[in-house]
């Protein structure tokens, strides 16, 4: 051992000091490096994939061509996923339907869900393809999944594909919601509701001129914290303080007192018209909410630590 003169203690501790935050930083690195990046060029071919399919709504060949999709691209990535059939009452009979999930084991089996829909609106007068509405929050969904296979998360991370967002008719009474809707409600029954900390929602997130409110119904927190992410990566002019109130698949997990915030730009003059097309679609907005999402998970799991 040696020994420091008094005189010098000082400034021998700043050096060891700053000698500890490089180590620390270096070590933050490295876990990071082993971490894949969000690669939006990766997501945005899952939406030409998916476009390629054509209509995907519930209960459609389409959906199941899609079904089998997502599975196929997550066993790729090393996941093994699931898939949570039901049969729906909809307006217009019972109508087959399934959520794809895949569980990625974190630290504790407490969970975060990220989620999103792969279906797309039922439209007879047209082809409605859903690059955007749809195949967007599909492609998020599965290149977060190749991303956080490989973090060390404090919390057990769960992705989920619901299927049966979009109305079969019009968006009234409970003709919507019906995966969301019916993963809450197994949830109850199987109890693990209780484990479920927070649900981030991802919907409508490819536009080409993206512009995501604050969504009102939306738990301030939870919010607050991927704003704040949004921000310090230079995206607050994408992730804007204006607000506005949606129903979508995030109300279901409000109701059973899960936290929980949708993403989404409905600000979207292709939203259920024939142009929701591949051409709508811009690999920068992927890559800003990819980014965004994965910034804001270190804040969001410190919260939960706290609660």
């Amino acid at each position: 051992m040696i020994e420091v003169p008094v005189r010098a203690r000082g400034s021998a501790h700043a050096i060891l000091a700053a000698l500890a935050a490089i180590g620390l930083a270096a070590t933050t690195m490295a876990a990071q490096s082993s971490t894949p990046a969000f690669d939006a060029g990766r997501a945005f071919e899952h939406i030409r994939q998916l476009v390629a399919i054509g209509p995907r709504p519930a209960g459609s060949p389409g959906i199941q061509q899609a079904r089998r999709y997502i599975a196929t691209e997550l066993e790729k990535s090393g996941l093994k996923p699931s898939e949570q059939s039901f049969t729906a009452s909809t307006p217009f009979g019972p109508v087959p339907m399934g959520n794809v999930s895949v569980v990625i084991p974190g630290a504790s089996t407490q969970r975060i869900l990220i989620g999103g829909h792969y279906d797309t609106k039922l439209f007879r007068q047209f082809r409605f393809v859903g690059a955007n509405d749809g195949g967007s929050s599909t492609a998020m969904l599965l290149e977060l999944a190749r991303v956080l296979r490989h973090r060390k998360s404090p919390f057990t991370i769960e992705l989920v594909f619901f299927d049966g967002e979009e109305a079969l008719g019009e968006w009234t009474g409970t003709d919507h919601t019906y995966g969301s809707r019916h993963y809450v409600a197994e949830a109850r029954k199987n109890g693990t509701l209780k484990n479920l900390r927070a649900m981030l929602l991802v919907d409508m997130v490819g536009d080409r001129n993206l512009r995501i409110l604050r969504e009102d119904a939306s738990t301030g927190w939870l919010t607050d914290i991927i704003w704040g992410a949004a921000k310090r990566l230079g995206h607050g002019d994408v992730f804007v303080d204006d607000r506005l109130l949606v129903e979508d698949d995030h109300v279901a997990f409000l109701h059973a007192g899960v936290p929980a915030v949708d993403i989404i730009d409905l600000d979207y003059p292709a939203w259920h018209t024939p142009n929701d097309s591949l051409e709508q679609v811009s690999a920068r907005s992927l890559q800003i909410v990819g980014d965004v999402v994965l910034a804001a998970l270190p804040g969001i799991e410190k919260e939960l630590k706290k609660r």
